[in-house]
């Protein structure tokens, strides 16, 4: 019997952003470090308010965090239908954000109005705007989501249902609103 050799599959092929990396402390391996301002950890120097320097379907995947909330309401409408035009059918954009209900997503001032709720989420997705008859915004895109939260020390050690109150009802426990996002095929 002829014993098979497996053969890691390298990532070389694959394009993946880190978009927003700023000195790239929490840049991931394997991602290229897209940032307006040019830091060490900086692949690529790209104004991400403008058209993007990638071909249509060329990414793989995608990473924003912490970034979102500095887009202006119109810029939030553009990046997501970039992030739509170069992401590849399939591809991912991974979005963490403070969440709407903590001090950190009114404290920061370079952060604009309003923050990033779930429901900006839902509005994504094509299907689910038609649904509502949402025509106010002039989205492209046309993603399907998973949201989960980074919780607050405090609680993250008791039950889901206590955690799961806390994140509908009391204010701070949950931190971050962390999406996926997966490019749908047209």
């Amino acid at each position: 019997m002829k014993k098979l050799k497996f053969t890691e599959q390298k990532d070389v092929d694959l394009v993946r952003l880190d978009l927003g990396t700023g000195k790239g402390l929490n840049k991931p391996a394997g991602f290229i470090g897209v940032d307006i301002v040019k830091h060490k950890e900086v692949d690529k120097v790209c104004d991400l308010r403008k058209r993007w320097p990638w071909k249509s379907n060329s990414v793989d995947e995608l990473n924003a965090n912490y970034l979102i909330q500095y887009l202006k309401p119109e810029e939030r409408v553009h990046f997501v239908n970039e992030a739509f035009r170069v992401l590849k059918p399939g591809g991912k954009l991974a979005v963490v954000v403070p969440h709407w209900c903590t001090s950190k997503a009114w404290g920061d001032l370079a952060a604009y109005f309003p923050p990033v709720s779930e429901a900006w989420f839902m509005s994504l997705n094509k299907a689910w705007r038609e649904a509502q008859n949402y025509q106010t915004v002039d989205y492209d895109c046309d993603f399907d989501f998973t949201l989960g939260y980074s919780i607050h020390p405090q609680i993250q050690s008791r039950n889901q249902e206590f955690i799961q109150d806390a994140i509908t009802w009391k204010k701070e426990a949950a931190q971050d609103t962390c999406a996926t996002l997966t490019k749908l095929q047209r």
